[in-house]
């Protein structure tokens, strides 16, 4: 064989090389890509990415086009290598060209442009898709052909082809994704998005101000005590009942008795005529149901009931917004008013106090699949209403009881072991 021969075999043989790698990597930088950011991509009008979801609703014919291109250019690589080291080394030379084309296109026809692809999938596919495109279309039939054997032997595994796995992701899914953003989402919007995952599986019971401390107008009080509760208020909704909040009449708008406070010319009858009706929430609704209610009914405060009919507290708007974007207020003696943190590492809450709150404040994990506070965690725990001075575990924390009184605890001092033991043997 003449050496100009022997330069051109040569010259191909690199050629089908490069061809191997551009198809290797093609089918890896096409199935790498991030499907939602090409999603995007393509809506805001990227011609490459437009191409790559064309390709991909067919992945059959994606798929045959490149195997079909790889398994020709490698055939012929692998036949030019031989005649190439027949001609040099004679029958030994076709063990040589084997082993030598293996080790090649394993390097630079495979591994090489495969991880180039993988770690830059853009950068692959959106050009290679131009070329891939005008391939599909020179090569269709054969395409097509390898395209329906293939289906049949998928149909006859029990596999149909046309059913296409589903790109939407679970809420579980989402939720990872969200937390994986990284930098490019910053800290305080990723707790927004979590939180506003999290309605699903928080209740209205969860966040409501139970009924203890609900603070409302009771008709059957004198006017003027009446009056000078509706002065000092801080809350611009108040629910107004009779004797008792579960004899509820309705709700008052501080701002549709403000001319007649501010006249003093305010009675009872014009208080009931300016409430607006009682609008009765079940305790075990989603917080991302109530949110879409509140929006429907045009109301920023609900009353919330058990199975009995009984009122157990109120729920607003407010409440579930501060469960997307955190506490309005930014003073951190309003942020936990139950929890006070002593000198010894120890915290004394409240027994009112919400397990889930407490847990939000401190990144603890109290069990919060039952009761809702602290004192029927604890009623729970020991199967009784306790004592002072009691002490028990629940996990690694230890709760000791401060105050019980009036069948419920009302002060627990808290402390998790491992952080008291770690905060009490640092140098000072």
């Amino acid at each position: 064989m003449d050496d100009i021969h022997s330069s051109y075999l040569l010259g191909l043989l690199i050629f089908l090389i490069l061809c191997s790698a551009f198809f290797s990597s093609s089918e890896t930088g096409m199935l790498s890509l991030n499907r939602y950011r090409l999603k995007h991509l393509a809506k805001e009008g990227h011609s490459g990415a437009k191409r790559v979801i064309r390709l991909l609703d067919r992945p059959d014919r994606l798929l045959g086009t490149i195997l079909v291109g790889n398994n020709v250019v490698n055939i012929l690589a692998a036949s030019i290598a031989t005649v190439l080291a027949v001609d040099l080394w004679g029958e030994a030379g076709i063990a040589i060209a084997t082993a030598g084309l293996t080790i090649i296109v394993l390097i630079f026809g495979e591994i090489t442009p495969k991880t180039l692809a993988a770690l830059r999938p853009e950068l692959v596919a959106f050009p290679a898709s131009r070329v891939l495109s005008l391939l599909l279309r020179v090569l269709y039939p054969v395409v097509w052909l390898t395209s329906v054997i293939s289906n049949g032997l998928l149909r006859l595994l029990g596999v149909d082809p046309a059913k296409r796995a589903s790109d939407s992701l679970s809420t579980e899914e989402l939720r990872s994704v969200v937390r994986e953003s990284g930098s490019e989402l910053p800290l305080n919007r990723q707790s927004m998005l979590l939180s506003i995952l999290d309605l699903e599986r928080v209740t209205v019971d969860d966040i409501m101000i139970p009924r203890n401390e609900v603070t409302g107008i009771d008709l059957d009080d004198d006017l003027e005590i009446i009056i000078g509760q509706l002065r000092s208020t801080s809350h611009t909704r108040l629910p107004v009942f009779r004797g008792d909040i579960n004899q509820i009449e309705g709700v008052v708008h501080m701002r549709q008795i403000a001319r007649l406070l501010s006249h003093n010319q305010l009675t009872k009858d014009s208080l009931l005529a300016a409430c607006n009706e009682p609008y009765f929430i079940p305790e075990n609704t989603p917080l991302a149901t109530q949110l879409i209610n509140f929006q429907k009914q045009k109301r920023r405060i609900g009353i919330v009931v058990d199975e009995y009919g009984d009122v157990i507290g109120i729920v607003t708007l407010e409440d579930i917004l501060e469960e997307i974007v955190g506490d309005f207020s930014n003073q951190d003696s309003l942020r936990s008013p139950d929890i006070h943190p002593q000198e010894d590492g120890t915290l004394v809450i409240d027994g009112a106090a919400y397990i889930r709150e407490v847990n939000k404040t401190l990144g603890w994990h109290l069990p919060s699949d039952g009761p809702k506070t602290l004192n029927g965690l604890i009623t729970e725990a020991l199967e009784s209403i306790p004592d002072s001075s009691v002490c028990l575990k629940i996990g690694p924390y230890r709760l000791e009881i401060l105050q019980a009184a009036e069948n419920r605890v009302k002060s627990v001092r808290v402390w998790q072991v491992e952080k008291v033991k770690a905060d009490a043997a640092a140098p000072e």
